[in-house]
This record gives C-alpha cells, sequence and structure tokens, in this order.
C-alpha cells in the first residue's frame, strides 16, 4: 500500500513517504511532526500560518479569561485550534462554535458525557466494530471513520450509547493536528440496519443533534459516503438532509454495492469487510490503543461547563437555541419516522 499514508508504525503500510515525515523550518509547528504537505494545506485552505495562528490563540484565551459564562474550558493549543481551523481562524465564528459546543454537551448530557470507552456498554459496542477510524490515511491525509450499523443491536443499546460513541470517535481523533487540518471521509455500512435502529432515538433528540452537530462540533468533513441503505431508510436520511448545509448535502453520496464504494474511496484505507485488506478486527485493536492515550483528556471535558447561552448567536439570525423553525423540521422528521414503522 505504497500510496497510502499512515497514522502510527502498523504492521501494514508504507510509513516512509517522506512527505510525512520531514518537518517544516520555521514554523510554530516544526517540533510536532506536522508535514510540509500539511501545512501547505492549512495555508491554502484555512488561512493559517504562524503569525495568524498565535494572534488568534492569544484572543480566544482572553476572551475565555473574560467570559463570565464559562468555566474552565480548556485554552490549550489543541483544543482551541479545532475551533479556529473548523471556522478557517474567523476568531468571532470559533468563539461562537465553542459556546455551542459547550451548550450541546450540557443540553444533551446524556448524549454527551461520560465519554469513557472503558464504560462496559461503549466498550462492547467498540469491540463489535459499531464505529471506528481506519488507521490508514487516504491519499489526502484524512482518516476514515467507518460505522456498520449492524454491529449495534438496538436490544441491548440506546442512543445514549449511540451517541457517545460518536463523541468519543470524534474527540478523540481531534486530538490530532493533522486530523484537524486535513479532516475526515465518513463511511457507513446501512446493511442489517431495522425499525428499531431509527426507533432507538426519539424525534426531538434526533432533530437537535442533526440541527445543531454541524455548527457545533469542530471537524471537517470532506466526504460521506453509504452504502447498502434499505429504500425505507432514505425517508430518514432525506429528513436528516433538510437539516444540515448545502455544502454537507453536496459531499454526501449514497452506493448501492461495495465496488460502488470502492471507486470513490481508497480500499486501501478500508476493512476486508468492505473490501479492503485489514481485518476489522485488527483495526479496532489498534484503535482501542489510540483511545487509550486520550482517555483521561475526554473525562476531563465534563469538567468544563456554560452557565448561560445567552452569547449564542444562530446562523439563520433566529433564537439563540436555533429553535425558530423547529416545528417544521420536527414534523419532517416524525413523518419520515412514522412513514419508517408503517414500511
Amino acid at each position: 500500500m505504497t500510496t497510502t499514508r499512515v497514522i502510527l508504525n502498523f504492521p501494514w503500510g508504507n510509513n516512509n513517504n517522506n512527505n510525512n515525515n520531514e518537518k517544516t523550518k520555521g514554523d510554530i509547528h516544526n517540533d510536532t511532526g506536522l508535514s510540509d504537505v500539511v501545512l501547505k494545506v492549512a495555508r491554502k485552505e484555512l488561512r493559517e500560518d504562524k503569525a495568524i495562528r498565535e494572534q488568534a490563540l492569544e484572543q480566544m484565551r482572553e476572551w475565555l479569561k473574560q467570559n463570565q459564562d464559562v468555566e474552565n474550558v480548556r485554552t490549550d493549543d489543541l483544543f482551541l485550534l479545532k475551533f479556529l481551523r473548523t471556522k478557517k481562524f474567523s476568531v468571532f465564528m470559533a468563539q461562537q462554535m465553542i459556546l455551542k459546543y459547550l451548550n450541546l454537551r450540557k443540553v444533551h448530557m446524556h448524549l454527551m458525557y461520560g465519554l469513557d470507552f472503558l464504560s462496559p456498554k461503549l466498550n462492547k459496542l467498540i469491540n463489535n466494530g459499531y464505529m471506528f477510524p481506519s488507521p490508514v490515511r487516504d491519499k489526502h491525509g484524512r482518516r476514515l471513520i467507518i460505522g456498520f450499523a449492524r454491529n449495534f443491536n438496538p436490544e441491548e443499546h440506546d442512543s445514549s450509547d449511540m451517541s457517545r460513541v460518536h463523541a468519543i470517535t470524534y474527540e478523540t481523533l481531534q486530538e490530532d493536528a493533522q486530523n484537524q487540518i486535513m479532516g475526515y471521509v465518513h463511511i457507513g455500512d446501512f446493511k442489517g440496519i431495522t425499525t428499531a435502529h431509527v426507533s432507538c432515538w426519539n424525534p426531538t433528540d434526533f432533530l437537535r443533534m442533526m440541527k445543531w452537530g454541524e455548527q457545533s462540533i469542530p471537524m471537517r468533513h470532506k466526504e460521506v459516503h453509504l452504502v447498502h441503505v434499505p429504500s425505507a431508510v432514505k425517508y430518514v436520511i432525506e429528513a436528516g438532509k433538510s437539516m444540515i448545509s448545502k455544502k454537507m448535502k453536496d459531499r454526501l453520496q449514497v452506493h448501492v454495492t461495495i465496488p460502488d464504494l470502492c471507486k470513490k474511496v481508497e480500499p486501501a484505507c478500508l476493512p476486508k469487510e468492505l473490501g479492503g485488506n485489514i481485518p476489522m478486527v485488527d483495526m479496532i485493536d489498534w484503535w482501542k490503543q489510540e483511545l487509550a492515550a486520550k482517555r483521561n483528556t475526554l473525562l476531563a471535558l465534563d469538567n468544563m461547563n456554560i452557565f448561560s447561552d445567552r452569547s449564542i448567536i444562530s446562523r439563520n439570525g433566529t433564537d439563540r437555541n436555533n429553535n425558530n423553525g423547529a416545528a417544521l423540521g420536527m414534523e419532517t422528521i416524525t413523518g419520515s419516522f412514522r412513514k419508517l414503522e408503517v414500511d
């Protein structure tokens, strides 16, 4: 697999790509291992350079110091940069995203707190292969996040378990600077999904997570690929699309078969179960090593708090909680759930 870059010293793949290992001289990140290729992407796509980065970080820290609506918010570079990079170094927009992120976690504590991968129910989902990233980066240097619906048993798990596994995955991956810059490709295999999978969510939580998630969770979503999507579930997907931006809609692709998927996604980055070379169980084992390294960091996220959402400005100029117009969205989501149940 000489055309791909890998993130760790795995027993597969080529980890000797010169562009990936060479550090860039004269940059603030020259001691972190970020390559010239990654830094060029940061400059081109995010407007990031040493001066902008240092100035933005200083402004973010001063803002947090003066903000009476939050407490115990992390002020380390890596945490603040994931918001700045997602918002292309617009300090105001990054500040707004931090507030929305904290508010999302507060409103949905049952879905976002207690991100411990060793928790028995969550550990079982991870071991079963419900969601995990590939250890192999694609040719663009991006991590692939892979999900198998059939590995989530709705008789054993609920929406809280599902959401927290997603949160554990995203938070862990975002503790890496290259991931923050290069972004992610999402792969979802819907084979084996049933009405029980969808019905484990109540429409209110589903609507809010879809509506708030893109605005509140700092990640660069580059592509989304779905395969084996049954016709009944397409109702829910279409309803969910009404809650996201046009940019994200344009990045969503639905494939009929695995060979169709492999035409759009490098097979070398996929598990054997999706046409790749690396067994899923091996990918999960390596992923658990990453999770263990970041476990304490994720648990400490629960120390952060927001007292008031008064400073949050919604994207559409509606009220701070983005509830104006939610009735229409709720009607769409609820109708899709009911149609799914009927079919």
